[in-house]
């Protein structure tokens, strides 16, 4: 555990009760006078706070310093995902978190299921995780949108990853890229394509969604 996530993480003095004190006093086992490291996840600094008061309720903490610390990847990536099993994407989440993706736009393309509905406060809950696990210190941003349309209207300049593209390297250093879901791209998709640069993997075998978007991301770094 690099740090304690808690959304006041800045303040003088934070009073620690409910789920946050059953993680950090009952998960945890920190003790009253220890030094702990929080981050709020909304600027680049970690706070230091030392446990000044623990009851069997609630404790208090109080404000030591701060430090400035960035962490994340050099390269900045955007993924436009197409949407597929939201716990799939659940599943995946940590692994883009770890590999520094800094937005993802989930879209609902042609051969999306419409009845997947993708809960994002949960997902924000798992971003929270694996950035107290990864060290991250900002989380991935995350929006919807409709349509593939809409999202070249909105990103123009991003790539796309398909069949017959150009096979993707390190060297590549996309800051964009269009994933499909299970069943890849319709046809009428493909046509949007058109003067568009089109990556893909050299390999006979057929990615899963969830693969080829942890194969963009990892290209990236």
């Amino acid at each position: 555990m690099q740090f304690l996530y808690h959304p006041n993480s800045g303040l003088s003095k934070i009073k620690i009760e409910g789920e946050f004190y059953k993680y950090i006093f009952k998960v945890r086992r920190h003790k009253e006078g220890e030094r702990i490291a929080l981050r709020n996840l909304q600027d680049q600094f970690i706070y230091f706070y030392k446990i000044e008061r623990v009851t069997r309720r609630e404790a208090e903490l109080l404000f030591l310093e701060k430090e400035e610390k960035v962490v994340m990847p050099k390269h900045s990536m955007h993924i436009g995902w197409c949407i597929i099993d939201p716990k799939v994407v659940e599943k995946t989440l940590p692994m883009l978190n770890e590999l520094g993706v800094e937005k993802i736009t989930f879209i609902y393309c042609d051969r999306s299921q419409k009845n997947f509905k993708l809960d994002f406060d949960r997902l924000n809950r798992i971003l929270i995780n694996s950035s107290q696990q990864c060290g991250r210190s900002s989380l991935i941003k995350l929006e919807m949108i409709d349509s593939i349309d809409s999202f070249f209207q909105k990103y123009p300049e991003s790539a796309i990853f398909d069949f017959g593209g150009k096979p993707i390297s390190c060297k590549s250093k996309v800051k964009s890229i269009l994933v499909g879901c299970e069943g890849g791209f319709s046809d009428q998709e493909r046509v949007l394509f058109k003067d568009r640069l089109i990556f893909s993997l050299n390999t006979p075998l057929i990615l899963r969604s969830e693969s080829a978007v942890i194969v963009a991301a990892a290209f990236n770094l």
